[in-house]
């Protein structure tokens, strides 16, 4: 039996790795207690996501220096499950959406077995900038109120109703304990960020503050988190809640894939490798199932941390393992001083996470993008913010798609080439010209190339109605690679047509994958036997046989 070995796994960067592993966790100890926090888990299920989802992503997954855990826009998925499941069954939901987090986790396993992780590429940019600035909104309208000193709101829309309400009631000190937390992640300078992570520094400085210098009880902190291994947790299901539980655990599974897929890529332009799409699909999931179970919060390949670790020497999977083994240290010997930790100073690391997530260079570049990218842009970002993720994904891509299938469209209707008369940039030989001459307009040459779509089918079938007087058409697919099902529906319709005013149709040039079309629609039959002509100067010499030339 082939023993398992971890892909790109070595042992010649162990003290890069060590350095790498050690730099990513100290990344990640406030940003997995942050995210827990912020989708109502509570901060341990944010570490056991970054633990759970960083260890089997790394050892099973396809990218390997990238660190894995929870990411702001699976956190953002994962609070408005747990809203919604314990709102139904205030007993079960959370349970439920555990078991949803697993389910998502054997969704991408399915993803990555089935070869789609290619695909994930194909996203246009314009659809990834809108739903990843639209994550970064949502996060930062969601911190409004506890920056405030309120109760998180569960909708952005929720947030921003309920503003001036906070407006109207707002706790100074968690204010002054939030902006100082915002300044020192958005300020700390390089040199001192080098020794010790922003979010790090002001996870201490803050916790201190409060300890030290603000009257007791004056903001809310996270309390006591458990200091013992984590426990596994049966999964709970619910024949009413399936069809959701299913509907989320997709999203969950296709939005995991774009977060880590998007950051292998990321990966290997900074360490010029490649990774393996498919595989680092197998690996999330298999990190997202053990995550669900053991209570933890889904997680993707986190950009910010993969970095972290590349800069600090890591690049092979040994770095994200022992990310993951530290911060399960951490947890098992720590936990108990988690209790001073303020809730806002975890606010405004978030509110850091979500600027960074919005996507300021297409926002930049807008003056150098095209109206059509622009306006998809912010409907995408719209609906993200506005109605959900998936949503916004599913439209994006609907109207990029169509967008696209009308650019390709013009460009094949471009490429179509009518003649009655002989012309300069006709692709004809000097005796078809000479037949063409002849025939006085009563030969029209319909020149096609390139792939032809259905885009362009209605229209290449109705461009040969608005021309009369021509007695045989020939119609010319030496240049034509390929034809789908809708184009050859319009062929037929063009022969129909002409067959029934009395016309000829020949067809001159097909290349092999349109003749098999062809004849599998029964077109050939069709023509007749004789008007079929492997060159075109074939085809014109049969027009000049049938009308006497």
């Amino acid at each position: 039996m082939k023993s398992f070995i971890p892909h790109g796994l070595h042992t010649g960067n162990i003290r890069g790795d060590i350095y790498g592993g050690l730099t990513a966790a100290v990344v990640a100890l406030p940003l997995a207690m942050a995210f827990g926090v912020a989708s109502g888990a509570g901060p341990v299920a944010g570490l056991y996501g970054a633990i759970f989802v960083g260890l089997f992503a790394s050892l099973f997954g396809g990218t390997p220096s990238q660190i894995s855990g929870p990411t702001g826009p699976m956190t953002v998925v994962m609070t408005g499950i747990l809203v919604q499941f314990t709102a139904a069954d205030p007993v079960n939901g959370a349970a439920m959406a555990f078991t949803v987090v697993i389910m998502g986790g054997f969704f991408l396993i399915a993803f990555g077995l089935l070869g789609l992780g290619r695909y994930i590429s194909l996203v246009p940019n314009p659809v990834i900038s809108g739903f990843m600035s639209g994550i970064g909104v949502i996060i930062i309208l969601l911190q409004i109120g506890p920056l405030l000193g309120h109760k998180a709101t569960g909708s952005p829309l929720e947030s921003l109703r309920m503003l001036p309400e906070m407006m109207s009631d707002i706790n100074p000190y968690s204010v002054s304990l939030g902006l100082f937390t915002i300044i020192i992640v958005y300020l700390l300078p390089n040199r001192i960020n080098s020794i010790i992570p922003a979010p790090l520094l002001a996870l201490f400085t803050g916790t201190a503050a409060l300890v030290f210098f603000l009257p007791e009880g004056s903001v809310t902190t996270i309390g006591e988190i458990p200091s013992s291994v984590p426990m596994p947790k049966m999964p709970a299901f619910s024949l009413s809640m399936f069809p959701s539980m299913v509907k989320y655990a997709l999203i969950l599974a296709v939005l995991g894939s774009i977060d880590s897929l998007l950051t292998s890529l990321v990966a290997d332009n900074v360490t010029r490798t490649r990774h393996d799409s498919n595989l680092e699909l197998i690996g999330q999931g298999m990190g997202n199932i053990v995550a669900g179970i053991f209570g933890g919060l889904p997680g993707a390949g986190a950009t910010m941390r993969t970095v972290v670790n590349i800069k600090a020497g890591g690049s092979t999977p040994i770095a994200g393992a022992l990310h993951a083994l530290v911060l399960l240290a951490v947890v098992v010997g720590a936990g108990k001083y988690a209790k001073y930790i303020p809730h806002v100073v975890l606010t405004g690391i978030l509110i850091k996470v979500g600027t960074d997530i919005i996507d300021w260079g297409f926002f930049r570049r807008l003056h150098q993008t095209t109206r059509t990218a622009v306006l998809l842009m912010f409907t995408v970002l719209f609906i993200t913010v506005f109605v959900d993720l998936i949503t916004s994904v599913a439209v994006g891509l609907i109207v990029a798609s169509l967008l696209l299938v009308q650019r390709m469209a013009n460009l094949q209707l471009k490429s179509i080439q009518i003649f009655t008369e002989p012309d300069d940039e006709s692709p004809l030989c000097e005796e078809a010209m000479a037949i063409l001459k002849a025939a006085k307009g009563r030969i029209l040459l319909y020149h096609l190339s390139g792939p032809l779509s259905f885009g362009a089918a209605k229209d290449m079938a109705q461009r040969v109605t608005m021309i009369e007087g021509y007695k045989v058409m020939i119609l010319d697919m030496s240049d034509v690679t390929t034809i789908d099902f809708t184009t050859s529906v319009s062929i037929e319709e063009m022969i129909i047509s002409a067959h029934a005013v009395g016309r000829y149709v020949l067809l001159s040039g097909t290349q092999p994958a349109v003749r098999e079309m062809l004849v599998r629609r029964g077109i050939l039959k069709l023509l007749g036997d004789g008007n079929d002509f492997p060159r075109r100067l074939y085809a014109f010499r049969k027009a000049a046989e049938l009308l006497g030339i």
